[in-house]
């Protein structure tokens, strides 16, 4: 045998050292906690034969406690490229196998390097997390390696899509790169993420608490908000994210990806002309709403368990990615508070870095009150909203349903805040404040003298009338160019379509600063 055909045969043996990772048995105690190996869930995320290995022969460099006779060849980290529906991504995936998964300074090197790269061209970075944080033995060098990963994070931020699936184990430091990319998608019953585990809860609280209370998939899909996603298990989550790759750009000088659609853009749906109840109180379901004017009626939220008062994520329309927000009257009447305010926020600011048209479904009675709400800061929390609607620069079209009161009104993308084009079903009411409490305002005194109770109720109904007759109509915002037109709601689909199509060509920009001064 030829020396050529030797040093083949020694490059073939590496790589199959390499794919092992900490080797058989660490692989059957992965597969026996019911999750797969870095290697298999790239191959389950990317297209089949299109991933490209980077670094599958790097070290650690620790000699510390021993740590110079446990060396693996890629040391914890899978990176490379690949594509996902034939669109190029850079990925990487920590190994559990090896040394926990626990992040070295060679470790994070590698993902630095495949970070460096997609910023290079232009490409979305998803993070496949499973890792017991720190290698502890290199000290600090292992923080270094995390905030080398975090300043890419930050710079990447608004350039190129950044997703994270936690699959695993995330705890202490290792949780601010998840939470400094875009999306966060959490596996059920095998992944976690806390800053401080169980342990120092319980030294330093004492609070008994397991680590699937403290920060399990469904804790932070439902109480903190951390996770956009969850999956039952890997398929799951990687699953999600290539359909969420569906509606993404590639990055943020580029236009969302066009998915051709067999749906008629002129399809009517005539059960919208009689959605909305006679009892303004009564709720109705918005989903019902999203669904029938989507392409096909697929939907994709985000934050489905976190703040239900409001709906975001993301559809088609005409072939067009858009972002919807839109209240839901069925969960706490259609109410904005501090999470609905910051949920909405951040997707409105996503979807603006990413070219993605916003499309805004209103019935918004006001926000919530309270001393809770005030104490938690609603006021600044609101405020994101509203800053976030009247910072975008993508094409912005409204439609209000029905209510739509006061500061509500505005922070819900009106024409104030460079709505494009603000549509109203006949059914709309944009007004201060709903009737009973503008009559309680405007005619307290004139109630009140009246000693009659059978009087008394009688003028109050005359007045809630006369300021019905002016306001709880959208006709009197027409009237003054604030909303654009009233729309019969079985035509609502074919009405957003066109206005998307009209405001394609859309150019917008705000003016130069260095940054703004979003209040958080």
């Amino acid at each position: 045998m030829s020396q050529q055909l030797e040093k083949v045969k020694e490059l073939i043996a590496l790589r199959e050292q390499a794919r092992i990772g900490g080797g058989e048995k660490a692989i059957e105690g992965q597969h026996a906690k019911g999750k797969f190996t870095a290697r298999e869930r790239i191959n389950m995320l990317l297209d089949e034969g299109s991933f490209e290995e980077f670094d599958m022969f790097v070290k650690h460099r620790c000699y510390n406690f021993g740590m110079e006779k446990k060396t693996f060849l890629g040391d914890g980290v899978v990176t490379g490229c690949g594509t996902i529906a034939g669109r190029l991504v850079y990925v990487f995936a920590q190994d559990f196998t090896v040394i926990g998964g626990s992040l070295s300074e060679t470790l994070a090197m590698k993902i630095c390097k495949v970070m460096d790269q997609a910023m290079k061209v232009g490409a979305p970075v998803i993070g496949l997390n499973d890792s017991g944080g720190a290698r502890i033995q290199e000290g600090v060098n292992a923080l270094a390696g995390y905030a080398e990963i975090f300043q890419r994070n930050i710079l990447a931020s608004g350039v190129v899509p950044q997703i994270s699936a936690i699959l695993g184990p995330c705890a202490g430091g290792a949780v601010y790169s998840p939470a400094l990319t875009d999306f966060n998608i959490m596996a059920e019953g095998t992944s976690y993420m806390f800053l401080t585990g169980p342990a120092v809860v319980k030294t330093v609280l004492g609070e008994d608490v397991t680590q699937e209370q403290l920060g399990g998939a469904s804790v932070h899909a439902s109480k903190s908000g951390v996770a956009h996603f969850t999956g039952k298990n890997d398929e799951e989550v990687i699953a999600t994210i290539r359909n969420l790759m569906a509606y993404l750009p590639q990055n943020n000088m580029e236009e969302p990806p066009y998915v051709p659609t067999n749906d008629p853009i002129d399809r009517k749906e005539d059960f919208l002309n009689e959605i909305i109840p006679d009892n303004a109180n009564e709720p109705y379901d918005m989903y019902e709403v999203i669904n029938s004017i989507v392409d096909d009626g697929q939907f994709l939220e985000v934050h489905k368990d976190y703040a239900k008062n409001l709906i975001v994520g993301f559809a088609h329309f005409g072939g067009t990615s858009v972002g919807i927000v839109a209240n839901q009257p069925k969960a706490m009447a259609g109410v904005l508070d501090s999470n609905s305010s910051r949920k909405g926020a951040r997707f409105v600011r996503f979807c603006d870095a990413f070219n993605i048209p916003i499309v805004t479904l209103v019935d918004v009675p006001g926000f919530l009150p309270g001393t809770q709400q005030e104490y938690g800061g609603v006021i600044l929390h609101g405020a994101k909203l509203l800053y976030a609607y009247g910072e975008a620069t993508v094409p912005k079209v409204t439609v209000t349903l029905r209510k739509s009161y006061g500061g509500s009104h505005i922070v819900m993308s009106c024409k104030q805040l460079r709505g494009d084009m603000n549509y109203a079903w006949p059914t709309a009411n944009i007004a201060v404040m709903g009737a009973d409490g503008a009559v309680n305002v405007l005619y307290a005194k004139e109630i009140k003298a009246e000693e009659d109770p059978a009087k008394k109720a009688e003028i109050a109904a005359a007045k809630k009338k006369e300021y019905d007759d002016l306001f709880s109509n959208p006709y009197n915002a027409a009237k003054y160019g604030y909303i654009d037109d009233v729309i019969e709601p079985r035509n609502t689909r074919f009405r957003i379509i066109r206005a998307l199509e009209q405001l394609a060509t859309k150019k917008l920009t705000n003016p130069a600063k260095k940054h703004d001064n979003l209040p958080l």
